[in-house]
């Protein structure tokens, strides 16, 4: 049994629990030493000859299935698939996997940074106060603020809870939206336009599908409030990035926070020049507490599936 990890907290000399258990039942790990996600010419020499693949980040297209015939399982570590053809992959067989609620908690204590540095211009005041500086900034509080929530799954209940606590109005949309649990928490649900218009702080909870891409686009921008905060922890499609430069370099809005990017490293991206964005590199999941959550489950999916025991974790 072969199998390649190419997430990057799983490489060598990673001695986890999950790491190891994996190890004992795989005859082969083939590991991505690249530090960063794959595309599909670097995926495929390492892929083409493994039963099983526990997935970062990576560009896992046709062409990369096609090129491995004795791929049976791909166990993603995360929640989201969007970077697995999963058409593809159910063609041919291969089931994937995924380790919902896992990094939860991690994503949601990130929003709350990046919403609280943008309020308080934070970043911008440890840069100057280093360079000898005594700057006076007046931020905004966020209590009494409005948070409107796109995506009330997982995470997204998990940034309500955490805004409640600061004494946020919390208002969500969702297509599939929890009514019931809305009502016990106080969440007063709206349509999109609606929360859009309503909000000082918008946080983006959502996959990137066909209908979400560009989800956050000139048009949108044009109905936030003047001053609003937006946080994309998802992924970097929903938003259009040019869009968001220019409505920043504007003033337009009050700030950005980006841990998902379209191109990643997102190295020649404009909106690293501007002093009202916080950037960070897709790094919402990576507290210890989550790296082994994500770990434990994506091993034991993939062992799962590949001994032909039940999994309830599989999204193709």
């Amino acid at each position: 049994m072969k199998i390649l990890v190419t997430p990057t907290s799983m490489q060598p000399p990673s001695k986890s629990a999950a790491m190891e258990r994996l190890q004992g039942f795989a005859d082969q790990i083939v590991f991505n030493t690249s530090g960063k996600p794959l595309n599909e010419d670097e995926l495929i020499p390492l892929l083409k000859d493994c039963d099983g693949y526990i997935a970062g980040l990576d560009t896992v297209t046709e062409r990369v299935l096609e090129a491995c015939p004795r791929l049976k399982a791909i166990s993603r570590y995360g929640v989201g698939y969007d970077r697995v053809d999963i058409k593809a992959a159910k063609k041919r067989g291969i089931i994937v996997t995924n380790t919902p609620g896992t990094n939860s908690q991690a994503v949601a204590e990130l929003v709350m940074g990046l919403i609280l540095c943008l309020a308080r211009k934070i970043h911008m005041l440890d840069q100057e106060t280093r360079k000898g500086k005594w700057v006076r900034s007046v931020g905004t509080e966020l209590c009494g603020k409005t948070i409107g929530i796109i995506g009330l799954g997982s995470i997204g209940k998990k940034v309500a809870k955490c805004c409640s606590g600061f004494g946020m109005r919390i208002i969500a949309f969702d297509p599939f939206i929890d009514k019931e649990y809305c009502k016990a928490t106080g969440i007063d649900i709206r349509d999109f336009d609606d929360l859009i218009e309503e909000s000082d702080v918008i946080s983006l909870h959502v996959p990137l599908t066909d209908d979400t891409r560009n989800l956050i686009n000139r048009q949108t921008i044009m109905k936030m409030k003047r001053n609003a905060i937006l946080i994309n922890t998802s992924r970097g499609g929903i938003i259009d990035e040019l869009a968001l430069y220019e409505a920043l370099k504007a003033n337009r809005l009050g700030g950005l926070g980006l841990d998902a990017y379209e191109v990643e490293p997102p190295a020649d991206s404009p909106l690293l020049e501007l002093e009202n964005v916080v950037a960070t590199p897709h790094t919402g999941s990576h507290t210890h507490e989550a790296i082994e959550r994500m770990q434990n489950l994506a091993v034991e999916n993939l062992i799962d599936v590949l001994s032909g025991k039940g999994c309830p974790y599989i999204v193709s």
